[in-house]
């Protein structure tokens, strides 16, 4: 019977488990960005700066793999993982960044349901993160991010739908399609992130 050795090593799981937690942060600030009222130069300020965080420890992660003989599984998927979690932020960073140089003050209120998708799954991935250290009860987190993925392509189509549909000014089409598309990407990283969670449980399993 094979026996496969973990090392007792906790930091990646710890590391991982922070990246989440930019994204839960990240995806609060960007539904608070979207919101009646709201100071869009702090918000964008204070994505900034947990952009940076996430950066940060995403490059704690990968100074961690060069510095580490024997990892809790295999080097290409942390980098993998950790570079998925970092473009989720990216995107959602990009999202806000948008709203704030292209002035628009108002939007379909499909952009709230996308955003809600965002949060969900922001949730989800934070949760199951620290999961990882055991590689169990995981299946349920990727199928739920694809259930997610999926209604956020039907919000994203109808979306599109939505802003050719003539109730919109060709200028705040244009503007609003870059913001959906980039709310759409960041959905879409989540869901590479579940994928490649689930091959490394598939893998070390």
């Amino acid at each position: 019977m094979g026996f496969k050795f973990r090392p007792v090593d906790s930091t990646f799981y710890d590391l991982f488990t922070e990246a989440a937690q930019h994204l839960v942060v990240g995806a609060d600030l960007l539904a608070e960005m979207l919101a009646d009222g709201s100071d869009r130069v702090d918000v964008a300020a204070r994505m900034r700066a947990a952009e940076h965080d996430a950066d940060e420890t995403t490059h704690m992660i990968v100074r961690r793999v060069n510095s580490t003989f024997v990892t809790p599984f295999d080097r290409e998927d942390i980098y993998s993982l950790a570079s998925g979690l970092d473009d989720v932020m990216d995107m959602m960073d990009e999202a806000v960044d948008l709203v704030l140089l292209y002035e628009v003050q108002n939007f379909p209120p499909s952009l709230s349901e996308q955003v809600e998708v965002l949060q969900r799954c922001a949730e989800l991935t934070a949760e199951s993160m620290p999961k990882l250290r055991g590689l169990k009860d995981l299946e349920e987190y990727w199928i739920e991010i694809n259930r997610l993925e999926n209604t956020g392509d039907k919000n994203y189509r109808r979306t599109l739908a939505h802003l050719f549909g003539g109730s919109f000014k060709a200028l705040e089409v244009l503007k609003l399609k870059d913001i959906v598309t980039s709310l759409e990407g960041a959905i879409d990283a989540f869901e590479k992130v579940a994928n490649i969670v689930e091959q490394i449980a598939v893998k070390e399993s």
